[in-house]
């Protein structure tokens, strides 16, 4: 392993830690807060910053992300999510330990499998080469692309099937993941450097619907769900859109079933106390 690839790992492991503790003080903020509206922005956006306690999460936030696009400087994409994916565990811990509570069996069989299939993803990473891949800008774009879409649809009909909570938190990690995409195409350099407005964007969005989420439902559900999708498409968009390596063998079978873990994992922590607002 060379010496930036560790300085990478550690810089990951930093940023998650103290992205998803920003998470949960953002959540308790959020929630006593009067009803935040994505369409009502300027206010919405105004009782956010007036709220100290927000604030200071939110700059957390952004020092987690300094964090990552650090590490996202000095290793591949696919490497740097897997390591800040256990997050969950770390969202998960923390959640119970400031709620003075334990974690129901859904909840804890979510983050049981969803730990283990971030794992098993950190794993399978072994079995490529350390090579930084590129990709062609078309078949980024249409990554992009889609995932907006894919967002503003689960936001049109997600409250519907799966709540406010879910949807919030879903389109939440799918935005987010557009700006950790984004980051990485930025530290290329030369016209790539553009993506800069995705970046703003996807990460704009990203926190103000978990803010909406927030409101609806725990932060485990909420940001547990963003935390993963915000990491496992990412590790997918490495393979498929940047042209990072593929392990083959048993690495490639570990790496399948470590997404199917992930995604269980997700299924599992769907599962919203309904809130009274």
């Amino acid at each position: 392993m060379s010496t930036s690839t560790a300085v990478a790992i550690v810089l990951a492991g930093l940023s998650t830690t103290i992205t998803n503790i920003a998470y949960l003080r953002q959540h308790d903020a959020a929630a006593a807060l009067p009803v935040l509206s994505m369409r009502r922005p300027l206010h919405s956006a105004r009782l956010l910053l007036s709220d100290r306690s927000w604030l200071i999460g939110f700059a957390m936030e952004t020092t987690g992300f300094l964090l990552y696009a650090a590490a996202l400087a000095l290793a591949e994409l696919s490497l740097v999510q897997s390591i800040s994916a256990g997050g969950i565990g770390v969202l998960a811990y923390v959640t119970a330990r400031m709620g003075h509570r334990r974690l129901g069996r859904r909840e804890l069989g979510g983050v049981i499998l969803s730990v283990l299939g971030l794992f098993a993803l950190a794993v399978s990473l072994i079995g490529g080469s350390s090579a930084e891949g590129h990709g062609s800008i078309t078949s980024i774009l249409v990554w992009l692309g889609v995932s907006g879409g894919a967002a503003a649809l689960v936001l049109l009909l997600g409250r519907r099937f799966v709540g406010a909570a879910v949807a919030a938190g879903i389109a939440g990690g799918v935005c987010f993941s557009i700006g950790d995409i984004s980051t990485k195409l930025v530290t290329q350099g030369g016209l790539r450097t553009g993506f800069l407005v995705t970046v703003v964007l996807g990460y704009l969005l990203g926190t103000i619907l978990l803010q909406v989420g927030y409101q609806a439902g725990g932060a485990l559900t909420v940001a547990g769900l963003a935390t993963l999708l915000t990491n496992a498409l990412p590790i997918a968009a490495g393979t498929i859109v940047l042209d990072e390596p593929v392990p083959s063998g048993a690495y490639g079978a570990l790496r399948v079933l470590a997404f199917a873990a992930v995604t269980v994992g997700g299924v599992l922590l769907a599962s919203p106390k309904q809130s009274p607002r």
